[in-house]
């Protein structure tokens, strides 16, 4: 897992906005559903489980589970503030197709 500069910077600004100290890691994770049949999650954690893969990149602990590590090995986390849209893009050489919206996936 990497995270683009862009996408760090807007990670920062959220776990702020949220609430969260900068004690906390984000979370990535895919779970069933979507239109595409996978679906992306992220969010914040404060806990490492055992069961976690953590990475760092851009000074920022990117923690993911055991099952969700195989469909994201080699993703970037991105962020686009364009005219398409405002958000988080995941960058997924595994995927081999990807909804509209960008937030599901199949492989």
């Amino acid at each position: 897992m990497n995270i683009s500069e862009k996408a760090a910077k807007q990670l920062v600004v959220y776990r702020g906005e949220e609430g969260f100290t900068d004690d906390a890691h984000v979370r990535v994770s895919v779970k069933g559903g979507g239109c595409s049949g996978l679906m992306y999650d992220l969010t914040f954690d404060e806990t490492i489980s055992d069961t976690d893969e953590v990475f760092e990149d851009k000074g920022m602990k990117v923690l993911v589970d055991k099952k969700s590590i195989l469909y994201l090995i080699g993703t970037t986390l991105d962020f686009s503030d364009g005219l398409n849209g405002k958000g988080f893009q995941f960058v997924n050489p595994n995927a081999s197709r990807t909804c509209g919206c960008g937030e599901s996936f199949s492989i």
